[in-house]
């Protein structure tokens, strides 16, 4: 046998492996190939925000404003362990990318397993404020609450916001001023706790005004088409945070079901939907980075 294999080799020829080696090869192969895409859910996906950088043309975006940036983030779900270090990432990118308006559409809170849990729930709000409010931009901080938000304490998650400087936006619109000329920036109270209200909403705004609208479920974007609103920001999804290519998201929750990702156009309105940066039930993501996204704005031409 000794006197074959040295003349296999002499002849540059390989002996066949015999078919266990090769089997147990294989798995040992394929068990470092779980192995690896778990560490990369884990450890990777969740904790390094991606920067999605968009172009936007609205036909009612004042000339002037042309080149105006706005970063979008959403879906903080905040708790000390897992989302702070995405969260902690996001802050110190926002800032380099300089933008001139930040907005952040709920979820800064998950919800309990329990309901007696849901108001020490809520507390996490206050050091997620707190790392939020290091993010800066000539034109401020501003928010919506998401459904997490909604059904832990809402007011307590509004009051820890407002106290760091973000303010929320609550079935309200306001005026955003720059260099003489503005637009409108709306926020309405989460879609699924049934309180959002549009109308009241835009009663304020001028209907020949540039609009930017804060909801946070996206799929609130058929409803929102009917009225005079250009753009509408989104999360709600987390873009479904575990994608196996070629095949549909394995869960998307309600309202996010039909734009769970990236940009749209509903009739006259555009929409984005952030994938956000937090994770809810499983504190896993592949394949769906958490987001950072930086719209840049600047008035269509209408042909």
């Amino acid at each position: 046998m000794r006197a074959v294999a040295e003349q296999s080799r002499e002849q540059g020829t390989q002996l066949p492996l015999p078919a266990r080696t090769t089997r147990r090869n294989f798995l040992r192969l394929a068990a470092a190939g779980v192995a690896a895409l778990g560490v990369d859910s884990v450890a990777i996906d969740p904790n390094f925000p991606e920067v999605v950088k968009r172009e936007i043309g609205l036909r009612r975006w004042p000339s002037p404003l042309n080149g105006f940036r706005i970063a979008v983030l959403s879906d903080f779900h905040y708790d000390p362990i897992f989302s702070v270090h995405p969260i902690r990432a996001a802050v110190a990118l926002v800032n380099e990318l300089r933008p001139d308006l930040i907005v952040l559409t709920g979820d800064f809170v998950s919800l309990p397993p329990l309901h007696k849990q849901y108001a020490k729930a809520a507390i996490a709000a206050e050091p997620c404020a707190q790392l939020l409010q290091q993010m800066k931009a000539p034109q401020g901080l501003w928010a919506v609450l998401g459904n997490h938000d909604f059904y832990t304490d809402p007011d307590f998650v509004g009051a820890a916001l407002h106290a760091h400087g973000i303010r929320l936006l609550a079935n309200e619109s306001a005026a955003i001023e720059v260099n003489g000329v503005r637009f409108w920036l709306s926020g309405v109270n989460d879609v699924l706790s049934q309180t959002a209200d549009l109308s009241a909403t835009l009663r304020p705004v001028p209907a020949n005004e540039a609009t930017i609208l804060l909801a946070h479920e996206p799929d609130y974007a058929d409803y929102a088409a009917r009225f005079p609103v250009d753009l509408q920001l989104s999360g709600h999804s987390h873009g479904g945070q575990v994608r196996v290519p070629f095949l549909p998201a394995f869960y998307l929750p309600d309202l996010a079901k039909k734009y769970p990702a990236g940009s749209y156009r509903i009739r006259q309105l555009q929409l984005y939907t952030n994938r956000g940066l937090g994770t809810v039930g499983v504190a896993v993501r592949f394949n769906c980075a958490p987001e950072i996204t930086l719209l840049t704005l600047h008035r269509a031409i209408v042909t």
